[in-house]
């Protein structure tokens, strides 16, 4: 593969703050991201939903910024806007800027996380709880497909929770819960902040120092390990009034540390990356069962599932459930071709090599990653991945591919018989 054209550095500020810069010479934009150990898996069942709650509260000022429109005025002014996400095990706020203002924007952020002013909680509260009504129907029930295959998949465990938190949290929480979370979770030494630009890491370094100074270290927090509910195969419907049918069907995989894991990265991408791969064609092109579906690897440093997520109608849910499982199981069965392989190798070289010129993928990667573990270059990973053959595929299916791994959730308005035809199929799986 082509030589990055980027060098990354690391340092750590005397409180604990874990420091990454991307210098990106060949690039004239910059990004400024700050990562946390903080999401719904660090969560019991009364705090769920506080990390989601944390985030949205830091959008309302701080002791430089009255309220929320000076903090997003005084960013927008620079060219840049706040994003922010909360995840299951992480939380992220970013802002796109010129490299000529990555000192200001860390000044904001450095202000921000330092005397967050946690106003207007009342306010913030009600714009939460619209968002978690999207996902509810209107007797209450949680509709979102997503969420009831990770209860599943997880049970009672935090990675199974919704990351906005029930409708009876968001109601209960109070200043006092806001800012025992953050001061928590938001910790020097429980964060990475990286910087990806045409800029030099010893001035990062310096900008850095002066405008996180304030952020107390705290202490790097380690979420619950990982426990799979029982075994399967367990399949568990909800029925909403809609024009079609949601389906997930999700097998427990390998964390990112296992040895057959780059294997298991290269079935994905033979499964489903572009419109010629098993599952679009077969599924989409030649048995018309729906309009898209997508197959996906959700990983954790030490957890992971293997999805298959799509959308029908009603009536072909049976056929499209049946097919997706025959599809992954053909897997098990016999190697893929070296054609297939090497089709999933080119596209994935391809893949590392236009993040060459994407910031927030250089970011996500080699900062995201550093909150836990040391990240492989570009270069590393594509060695890995190149060192994938047809029988590694065969024996990680073998190993993931097994009905006690598997959990099937369904959202839709199916008749009694029709969801006890797609029971019978997800039970009979072999």
């Amino acid at each position: 593969m082509q030589k990055a054209p980027y060098h990354v550095f690391r340092s750590r500020l005397s409180n604990g703050l874990r420091l990454v810069t991307i210098e990106t010479p060949h690039l004239h934009t910059a990004t400024l991201s700050l990562y946390v150990r903080a999401g719904s898996r660090y969560e019991t069942p009364v705090e769920n939903g506080l990390s989601h709650f944390v985030e949205h509260m830091l959008f309302r000022g701080s002791s430089q910024f009255p309220d929320s429109l000076a903090l997003n005025r005084a960013i927008e002014d620079l060219g840049g806007t706040l994003y922010a996400e909360t995840g299951r095990d992480y939380s992220l706020y970013q802002i796109p800027l010129r490299a000529g203002d990555i000192a200001r924007g860390m000044e904001i952020l450095g202000d921000l996380f330092s005397t967050p002013a946690f106003r207007d909680i009342d306010l913030e509260r009600q714009i939460i709880l619209e968002e978690i009504l999207e996902d509810l129907d209107e007797s209450g029930r949680n509709v979102n497909v997503d969420d009831l295959s990770r209860s599943m998949a997880w049970d009672k465990h935090p990675l199974g929770f919704p990351i906005t938190g029930p409708l009876k949290n968001v109601r209960r929480f109070r200043d006092a819960d806001v800012r025992r979370h953050f001061d928590r979770f938001y910790g020097a030494a429980n964060m990475v902040l990286c910087v990806a630009g045409p800029l030099k890491h010893k001035r990062v370094e310096t900008w850095a120092r002066a405008a996180f100074t304030k952020v107390p270290k705290g202490t790097r927090r380690r979420p619950t390990a990982p426990r799979a509910s029982g075994p399967g195969p367990r399949f568990r419907s909800v029925y909403n009034e809609s024009a079609q049918a949601q389906v997930q069907l999700v097998f427990h995989a390998l964390p990112e540390t296992d040895p057959d894991y780059q294997a298991l990265r290269a079935l994905i991408r033979i499964l489903d990356d572009g419109m010629s791969t098993r599952l679009h064609y077969q599924i989409c092109d030649q048995k018309g069962l729906a309009y898209s579906v997508a197959g996906s690897l959700h990983s954790y440093h030490d957890a992971a599932l293997l999805e298959i997520d799509a959308a029908c109608a009603q009536a072909k849910l049976p056929e499209l459930v049946r097919e997706s499982l025959a599809i992954l199981t053909r897997f098990r069965d016999e190697p893929v071709s070296d054609e297939e392989l090497g089709k999933a190798k080119h596209r994935f070289l391809n893949d590392l090599e236009s993040c060459y010129d994407d910031l927030d993928s250089l970011a996500g990667w080699f900062g995201g990653t550093e909150l836990f573990y040391r990240p492989r270059s570009q270069e590393q990973r594509a060695k890995e991945f190149d060192r994938v053959r047809p029988a590694h595929i065969q024996r990680v299916a073998r190993r993931v591919i097994r009905p006690e791994r598997l959990n099937v959730a369904v959202v839709g308005s199916m008749s009694a018989s029709l969801t006890k035809k797609v029971s019978t199929i997800v039970k009979d799986f072999q």
